[in-house]
Formats: structure tokens, C-alpha cells, sequence
């Protein structure tokens, strides 16, 4: 990384977001949902300490290892398209990314 490998670090940023998507738990919108306080200044905005935060969950070693997969394979699939369409460039980007990928993520576990 120190050299500046651009390749790795797009890979590497796009699998921790992928990760931290999975992590993030879906806003509900039903009247179960605790009550938080209005702000008598700003409509529609909360009041109170962490009042907008979001709960996350946490991923086994398991689920972070299929997202990793699956980022490894879009992304060979994504090459495989555009070497059919004469694309070698961008292909080999991909494969460069879903290499990068596997052995930082699938081999350092």
C-alpha cells in the first residue's frame, strides 16, 4: 500500500464498505419504534444525545468471509464481461482487485 497501489486501495475500500452496508440494521418505520424527542427549532430533526444514531450489528467471521467472496466474484465475473467485449484493460483491473482481495481477506484468516 505504501507504494500508492491504487488498485488495492479501491478494492480494499469497496469490501469494507460492502461490509459496513451489511452491518447496518434497516430503519424501522412502524409505531413500535421507540419515541424520540422533537426539536421545537428544526422540523423533522431529533433531540438529544445520539438521538439520530443507528444501530449496527455485528457479523460473524462467517458473513464477513461470503461478502468477501462475493466482492471477489463480481468482480471476476465483472472481467470476464468485459474481456468478451474487448475490454482488457479494465478486465485486468478487476482480476488485479479480486486478487488483492482474496489474499489480504481469505488468506490472512
Amino acid at each position: 500500500m505504501k507504494a500508492r497501489d491504487t488498485v488495492a486501495v479501491s478494492a480494499l475500500r469497496s469490501v469494507l464498505a460492502a461490509i459496513a452496508n451489511a452491518e447496518a440494521v434497516p430503519q424501522s418505520l412502524d409505531a413500535s419504534s421507540p419515541t424520540v424527542t422533537a426539536n421545537q427549532y428544526i422540523a423533522g430533526s431529533t433531540a438529544g444525545l445520539a438521538a439520530t444514531e443507528a444501530g449496527r450489528r455485528e457479523l460473524t467471521g462467517e458473513e464477513v468471509a461470503g461478502i468477501v467472496r462475493a466482492e471477489a466474484a463480481e468482480r471476476r465475473a465483472a472481467a470476464r464481461q468485459y474481456q468478451a467485449a474487448g475490454q482488457a484493460e479494465q478486465a485486468g483491473r478487476l482480476l488485479r482487485e479480486a486478487q488483492v482481495i482474496e489474499e489480504l481477506f481469505l488468506t490472512a484468516g
